[in-house]
This record gives C-alpha cells, structure tokens and sequence, in this order.
C-alpha cells in the first residue's frame, strides 16, 4: 500500500512542477512585454522637425493628402445633406456640419502643405 500511494505522489509532485513554470512564464512574458513598451517610450515622444515640414512631406501631402481630403470632403457633404433633417430634429446641425463638412474642407484647403495640424501660416 505505501508503495502504490508514492507512486501517485511523484506524479503529483511533477504536476506541481510544470505548473509553476507555466505561472513562471506567464511572468517572464509579462515582463518581456513591459521592457518592450517602456524601451519604445522614448520614440512616441520624437518630434520630427520644429522648423516645419520637409520637402518629401510637402509632396506627399500634394499628392496623397489633398486629393484624398477633397474626397473626404464632397462625402462628407453628402453625408451631412441626407442627415440633415435628423440633425435639424436633433438640433445638432451646428456640430454635424463641423465635423462632416467644415473639419475636412479646412484640413484641404487651409491647412499649410505638408503640415499635420490645421493652422494657417500666412505671409511666409
């Protein structure tokens, strides 16, 4: 009988075993993970250029930005002219127009090329 009850122990014992190096690596992955987003911190912080945008910016944004801005323009004024009459019951048409119609057309046309904000900068 003693003989028949340490062999259930061992496999026990063993069950143990890999449990706690399974919890163990659920820790070392957690940690890993944690290194991983705090060596990036420094990255999300990175200002490109305080002097304004660069030529490649300036490009991209003629040729890919403004179009795609212009499109999302013309949408969004259709969309805002369907919804209109559920913002006029609403009495949201003030923020509807904002944000469907006078947000994008001010990131096309306003906006100083190759910049992310929209600001103007005139006279420069």
């Amino acid at each position: 009988m003693h003989a028949v009850l340490l062999k259930r122990v061992k496999p026990l014992e063993e069950l143990i075993v890999i449990l706690e190096m399974i919890k163990n690596m659920k820790t070392l992955r957690a940690l890993a993970i944690s290194a991983a987003l705090l060596m990036c911190q420094p990255a999300w912080g990175y200002e490109a250029d305080a002097h304004g945008p660069s030529g490649i910016d300036m490009t991209a944004d003629l040729l890919i930005g403004r179009p795609v801005l212009l499109a999302t323009t013309i949408v969004g004024s259709i969309i805002w002219l369907v919804a209109l009459p559920f913002s006029a019951l609403g009495g949201n048409v003030g923020e509807s127009a904002d944000a469907l119609v006078i947000g994008p057309a001010k990131a096309t046309f306003v906006r100083c090329l190759g910049c992310t904000a929209n600001t103007y900068r005139g006279g420069n």
